[in-house]
């Protein structure tokens, strides 16, 4: 099974390129976690108009979202340059989880997906993770980790990991090499976060 987003021709959802400011649709299950994570970029990226829409529902449920956003945007002649869909494995049947994963392809869409949270991204910032931690360990192993605790709908875990952001994206990456043939529904732990904060950087001033 071909990993999503992986393409480096993958990432311009339009046909070619438009110069100038770069138009994100960001469509996550959660309602709070997700999406206050990555709104911080609106204000560090003024190349970058994003929009995030949160609380989607399960995986599937957050790629029908994002088509119908997408649909939105076309109708205003206003489309968007990358479309991502950010969904966890957790405790979503494999044939659903794999049915998202098939939809967003065939849309043009991108995947970040996390295996089986998306606190596995936290993590990585500060160690390597290689074994299938619990939500229950996720949740222990940050409260460790970070000084002030963890508190899942936070609005400052974007600013307290930036500095270690560039270990976490070489950490994701580590970990996907050892799927040489990727099973995302079963790939426990991955996350194919890095590849949109890797998007979103490019864009950063």
């Amino acid at each position: 099974m071909r990993r999503p987003s992986e393409s480096a021709a993958a990432f311009v959802h339009v046909q070619g390129r438009r110069e100038g400011r770069q138009r994100f649709l960001i469509v996550c299950e959660g309602e709070k976690t997700e999406p206050e994570y990555f709104d911080p970029y609106r204000a560090s990226a003024s190349v970058i108009q994003l929009d995030i829409r949160g609380a989607a529902g399960d995986p599937v449920r957050v790629v029908h979202k994002a088509q119908q956003e997408h649909a939105k945007a076309a109708h205003r002649r206003e489309p968007y340059d990358q479309i991502w869909c950010v969904f966890d494995r957790d405790d979503v049947p494999p044939n659903r989880f794999n049915q998202a994963l098939n939809e967003a392809a065939q849309l043009g869409f991108h995947v970040a997906y996390s295996n089986q949270a998306f606190e596995l991204w936290y993590l990585l910032h500060f160690h390597f993770v290689n074994t299938a931690p619990t939500r229950r360990d996720y949740v222990a192993k940050l409260n460790a980790l970070l000084p002030d605790g963890y508190a899942k709908n936070s609005r400052t875990l974007y600013p307290r990991l930036l500095d270690k952001q560039p270990t976490a994206i070489q950490f994701a990456q580590r970990l996907l090499a050892l799927y040489p043939t990727p099973n995302p529904a079963r790939d426990d732990p991955s996350t194919t976060v890095h590849l949109l904060i890797q998007q979103l950087n490019r864009f950063r001033l």
